[in-house]
């Protein structure tokens, strides 16, 4: 393996966003280390880019797993040594009726992924960043993020606090060389959108997410909302009165269909 290319670790790479983050980086002639639960599906993907065993590795964890998931890490920096880029694309959205008891777990579980995973993702390389001087972590967000909206709480939620937590963990490496950036998607053509039944505005292929995404880690911007325009219309979400910003979204609790899913 050519241990002078750089080295992107990810998690979520077997589809989606994350599958079209790890395409652009290997295409800028990064090594890859790919994490997913479908081990074999991932390895596929990877045989189908030509990637061989000296560009790429596959690990397997479940990323609501603490231990799982600090285990990949670990086999990564065995392997292939301390990256030099790492994203938490890993996550799931799932509407919840906090009504239903089921959906406390789904609540649960969201957390456990979307939170306690991107944290867990990061875990194995900071004391090597920190050590080397230099290094970016990546957490992917959601516009969801920005209000809290009907029958999506769980995903709100844990979108929110992901900007939170990197935004924590920024404050906490500054000064260390190691980098935070926080990707805050739209709506992105992904298998999380595809049974979408309402308008998704700006909505973007993932090709056309990565490359954006991309420019904006190698820049090491600490926050950034792809497309620019949902940042937009995020942001005046944000400034609605409340009693507004209620009667817009009245009626649209959690669908039984659960595909029907928020962006990112």
């Amino acid at each position: 393996m050519n241990a002078a290319a750089p080295l992107l670790y990810i998690t979520g790479a077997s589809s989606g966003i994350g599958q079209a983050l790890a395409a652009r980086y290997a295409q800028a002639g990064y090594r890859l280390a790919l994490v997913a639960r479908r081990v074999d599906a991932m390895q596929d993907w990877a045989n189908a880019q030509r990637l061989g065993p000296d560009r790429c590795r596959v690990f397997e964890a479940d990323m609501a797993n603490i231990d799982s998931a600090v285990a990949a890490g670990r086999r990564c920096l065995n392997d292939m040594g301390v990256p030099d880029v790492v994203v938490a694309s890993a996550g799931q959205s799932i509407g919840m009726d906090t009504t239903e008891r089921e959906d406390l777990d789904v609540m649960a579980h969201t957390l456990a992924l979307n939170n306690v995973g991107t944290a867990a993702a990061f875990h194995p390389f900071l004391a090597g960043m920190k050590q080397r001087g230099s290094g970016t972590l990546v957490g992917v967000a959601s516009v969801a993020a920005i209000r809290g909206l009907p029958g999506h709480g769980a995903y709100c939620a844990s979108k929110a606090g992901v900007v939170a937590y990197c935004e924590s963990l920024r404050g906490e490496l500054r000064g260390s060389g190691v980098a935070v950036v926080t990707i805050v998607p739209g709506y992105v053509a992904t298998p999380l959108t595809a049974h979408n039944t309402y308008t998704m505005p700006f909505l973007m292929s993932p090709e056309a997410f990565a490359e954006r995404a991309f420019a904006a880690i190698a820049a090491q911007t600490s926050y950034r909302v792809i497309p620019w325009q949902m940042g937009v219309a995020a942001k005046l979400l944000r400034v609605l009165p409340n009693p507004l910003f209620d009667r817009l979204l009245s009626g649209r609790g959690r669908k039984k269909r659960r595909s029907e899913l928020p962006p990112g």
